[in-house]
């Protein structure tokens, strides 16, 4: 049985193909702080802000339906939803502005928060919708840090959460720039596991919403 598959490309950077082979890409980057975008295919990209290591479109090499908007739409079956957020906790006057995306796709919806600054208003929590796996940055800084991950998360109630935006052994000596995701991990309180790809279905969101967890994917 095919299932969702969702692999993390570094950065905010995701590759998630639905169950029929219908490819999205977010937020991909420009070849910086230590990560390499290899040479892709996507039917959908979307970018969330236009800061270079998030919104490298030119990396997908293939025709595609760019995303970098509020609103709802719709392609090949995937509903989608842009809600306008901000980059920093001063409404954008610091940073500028961000869009988080939910992706309703297989039945499943896959929330990408971009570089969130900061914890989210009722209003937003509920143009947002349901969300069933959180793609969260953890790193602070240029985004929400740790605690402020972890309230996100609890505003949203995930069944699975995803960190990104976070230190990696690929930043070098630049990872000063972020937090490691372990400060999110142990403030959050749930239990994690980590793997190269995450593939899942309904049922297994079924499962998680019993038993919530965070899963970590490994970058290559």
């Amino acid at each position: 049985m095919r299932k969702l598959k969702i692999k993390w490309l570094g950065q905010s950077c995701f590759l998630i193909t639905s169950e029929n082979g219908t490819k999205i890409l977010t937020d991909p980057f420009k070849n910086m702080l230590g990560y390499k975008l290899p040479e892709i295919e996507a039917n959908i990209v979307s970018t969330s802000h236009n800061h270079s290591d998030h919104n490298n479109i030119n990396a997908v090499k293939c025709s595609f339906t760019h995303f970098n908007e509020l609103g709802t739409f719709d392609v090949n079956g995937i509903a989608i939803k842009g809600v306008a957020t901000f980059h920093d906790k001063a409404l954008g006057t610091k940073r500028g502005k961000n869009t988080i995306y939910n992706f309703s796709i297989d039945g499943i919806n896959v929330c990408h928060c971009g570089d969130l600054g900061h914890v989210l208003t009722d209003t937003q929590i509920n143009e947002i919708g349901t969300v069933d796996i959180l793609l969260l940055p953890t790193g602070g800084r240029a985004t929400i840090g740790a605690l402020d991950a972890v309230q996100v998360m609890k505003q949203l109630n995930p069944a699975i959460v995803i960190p990104m935006h976070y230190r990696t052994k690929a930043f070098g000596l630049l990872g000063f720039l972020f937090e490691k995701v372990d400060k999110f991990i142990a403030a959050s309180g749930l239990k994690t596991k980590k793997c190269e790809e995450l593939d899942i279905d309904k049922a297994d969101i079924k499962e998680s919403k019993e038993d919530k967890e965070i899963v970590i994917l490994q970058y290559d």
